[in-house]
């Protein structure tokens, strides 16, 4: 067997016997030797090196040791067995110290297991104690390898059924705080011997094996029940931390949600016919198996009991949600899939065909988590599935729109629209990832997959009806402009220095409006009032969107959100985009150290992770720059003050305002030379700047030229069918 060695027992005591011996009398014959050379004034050398080679020797007795006290207890468990051969009778030792005692405590944690499935409460607190083992991949690897997929579908199933009992019994036992340690270690277990690139990969068979144990009927006492129903309590369990690969989402979590669909065909089907809705039959998902013996979120860690206004129990297939979000590969391998025989894909089922299965359990946080996960990354198949849930959704909800006589949106299917705004913050989360899309499609009548702009609009309707999820989309689209106005050079790019800028001479050509061979500030108004214009449409498309299902809802006199006053009072618009090349030595100056301690790695970062940095610099010295949020009344001026912080940064950064007079300004530094940093100034000082920048710097002619384009409803309008009058006055 690879990784042992194979020890005949009797020798290998009396071997280990001889060097304890051996290096006992070396050093004591090295003391001997070193008192004769010093009495006799001699050199002591050869009594050192003498007692070096015993101290060696005395190592390797103790390793040695160590490995008889192992050989005898793999012996007495019966861990390890002889095996007779004509050169005598051998035992097969692991060949480290490290995998002999994973050898050992991976089998009596899988006994323990056994036992405890048997119902021996003392084993149960016994595998609890092996918990910290779980990340060493030999442990594993044999717990599960002797344990088997039965075991792993029994365990659970147990557990539940004796806390069934005890509950019944009105009787007090240890299982209610024990079993969901218990869980949570088979979870970390399972989620390390089914990942390929774990060493403690159990293979293929064992994958297959859980399916097959999956669909069998398992009996405990008087409970029947399925493998899923009992293996999808250690899904529940787990923590994260040890994702769930790619594999165990195709071989296990794609048989999971077959099973289901095959269990609950004829019945869901039948909740859609004349009678079904005669009666209000309701769809119901197959349930876990604390679900179906009623006990709640007893058999959940604490942290995932729940939330509130949910039934307190859950499905097969949500436990497996719970446990596919935490990696990008496993949702993706859940979700971006068409099962054979299938005319849908697996998203399209679960968004369509499932969802009144979903909406059972009140509980929509496993699922919400998992399509965050799947869609808000900036690969091809996250992109994919983020198109496929917007088309998707936009389609479900288009038909509860309607025009009222006034000419803004009515909801006439209140509850077709009520059904799926439990999906509106993951549909703006997948949106804002995918926020350039967004506005390809309105800018340039581009479609995002089968995405097009009308279905765009109907499916922001539902997004921004969110209010986190209208932040979102809000922060991604202002991450969006302060790239786009990044994309502008400085003022004097030329051939000679647009190497040393990080330019090219292409770009020269490019950016030099009237071909006088310099970039000149004519030339970067030119272009930052296109860029300014140009995002102004998608930023209407998602504020105007917002204002309309406000309306509809009857929620017309809301307020401006306050994570969109928390964005402009934090000044999240003030800063470059992280990476920026800086030129202007103004710039450099108000930026100040913000820009330390880490805020230029944040290139390429979301909104959320920006944001959260900005706030930090921002709040080092005060709790915000800007005061005027408090008088924000509404989502457009709260981004338009944004958007007039974005353009402010965008003339400093790219050296507008270096030649401009700043020695009567409040915001200046002593020497005059440059302006004080951000974090520097009090509420009145940065008010002061935005000003002198509006008035002297330009940014009144792109503010004005931004707030033409953004509010222009007609577009809005023509997407969605509605006749509203212009908002030009800001209400």
């Amino acid at each position: 067997m690879s990784g042992f060695t194979g020890v005949k027992p009797a020798q290998f005591d009396a071997m280990t016997s001889a060097h304890t011996q051996a290096a006992r009398r070396l050093e004591q014959l090295a003391q001997a030797l070193h008192r004769e050379l010093h009495a006799a004034g001699l050199d002591t050398t050869p009594a050192t090196r003498l007692r070096d080679l015993a101290t060696r020797v005395a190592t390797q007795a103790g390793d040695l040791r160590r490995r008889q006290r192992l050989v005898h207890e793999l012996q007495r468990q019966k861990v390890t067995f002889g095996t007779s051969t004509p050169a005598g009778s051998f035992v097969e030792l692991p060949d480290t110290l490290d995998a002999a005692q994973a050898l050992l405590d991976g089998t009596l944690a899988a006994r323990a297991a056994r036992r405890a499935a048997d119902g021996d409460t003392r084993a149960l607190a016994e595998l609890r104690a092996y918990a910290s083992r779980t990340a060493d991949a030999a442990f594993v690897k044999t717990f599960l390898g002797v344990l088997g997929a039965e075991g792993v579908t029994r365990l659970p199933g147990s557990l539940a059924a004796q806390l069934r009992d005890a509950r019944d019994r009105q009787a007090t036992t240890p299982l209610t705080t024990t079993a969901p340690h218990v869980l949570s270690l088979l979870a970390t277990a399972l989620a390390k011997a089914t990942d390929p690139r774990d060493p403690a990969y159990l293979g293929s068979t064992f994958l297959k094996d859980l399916t097959q144990q999956g669909r069998a009927t398992h009996r405990t006492g008087d409970t029947t029940y399925t493998g899923y129903q009992a293996q999808a309590l250690i899904w529940r369990a787990h923590d994260g931390r040890t994702p769930f690969s790619r594999e165990f989402m195709t071989v296990v979590g794609r048989d999971a949600i077959a099973y289901e669909h095959d269990q609950r065909k004829a019945q869901w089907a039948a909740t859609g016919d004349a009678l079904g809705r005669l009666f209000g039959s309701t769809q119901v998902p197959v349930p876990d198996l604390a679900g179906a013996l009623g006990l709640g979120t007893l058999l959940r860690p604490g942290t995932h009991a729940g939330v509130p206004g949910a039934r307190g129990s859950s499905a097969v297939v949500d436990d497996l949600f719970h446990a596919a979000k935490s990696s990008r590969e496993a949702a993706h391998a859940l979700l971006a899939h068409t099962p054979p025989g299938w005319k849908e894909s697996t998203l399209d089922y679960l968004l369509t065909t499932r969802w009144r299965a979903s909406l059972y359990l009140k509980d929509h946080a496993p699922f919400n988590d998992l399509l965050i996960t799947a869609t808000t990354g900036q690969d091809p198949t996250s992109r994919h599935l983020a198109a496929e849930l917007t088309k998707i959704l936009s389609d479900e909800v288009r038909s509860a729109f309607g025009k009222a006589d006034d000419g803004n949106l009515k909801l006439v299917n209140r509850e077709l629209f009520d059904r799926y705004t439990p999906l509106s913050y993951p549909l703006a989360r997948a949106i804002a990832a995918n926020v350039d899309e967004l506005s390809q499609l309105y800018l340039n009548q581009a479609s995002f997959e089968k995405v097009a702009p009308a279905d765009m609009s109907y499916a922001l309707l539902l997004a921004t009806s969110n209010d986190a999820g209208f932040a979102a989309l809000v922060g991604a689209q202002v991450e969006h402009m302060r790239a786009a106005l990044d994309s502008v050079p400085p003022v004097g790019l030329d051939a000679s220095n647009a190497e040393r800028l990080g330019f090219t001479q292409a770009d020269v050509k490019h950016f030099d409006f009237d071909e006088d061979g310099r970039v000149d500030k004519a030339d970067i108004m030119q272009f930052l009032t296109d860029r300014t214009v140009e995002e102004a449409s998608p930023f209407n498309q998602i504020v105007e969107t917002r204002r309309q299902i406000l309306i509809a809802q009857g929620l017309d006199d809301k307020k401006a959100d306050e994570a969109l006053k928390t964005m402009v009072g934090n000044a999240i618009g003030l800063l470059p985009v992280p990476g920026a090349r800086r030129v202007s030595e103004l710039a450099i100056g108000a930026f100040g150290d913000m820009l330390s301690n880490g805020y230029n790695e944040l290139a390429g970062a979301g909104y959320d992770q920006i944001a959260r940095q900005v706030a930090q610099r921002m709040s080092e010295h005060r709790s915000g720059l800007d005061e005027t949020y408090r008088t924000l009344t509404d989502d457009r001026r709260a981004v338009e003050r944004l958007t007039d912080q974005m353009l402010a940064t965008a003339l400093l950064n790219k050296g507008i305002l270096d030649a401009l007079e700043t020695s009567n300004q409040s915001f200046r530094t002593e020497n005059f030379q440059t302006i004080k940093p951000f974090n520097e100034m009090t509420p009145r000082e940065y008010s002061e700047f935005l000003e002198w920048t509006r008035e002297t710097g330009g940014s009144s002619d792109l503010l004005n030229s931004f707030r033409t384009a953004f509010r222009r409803t007609s577009e809005v309008d023509d997407y969605l069918g509605l006749e509203t009058p212009s908002t030009g006055d800001g209400k």
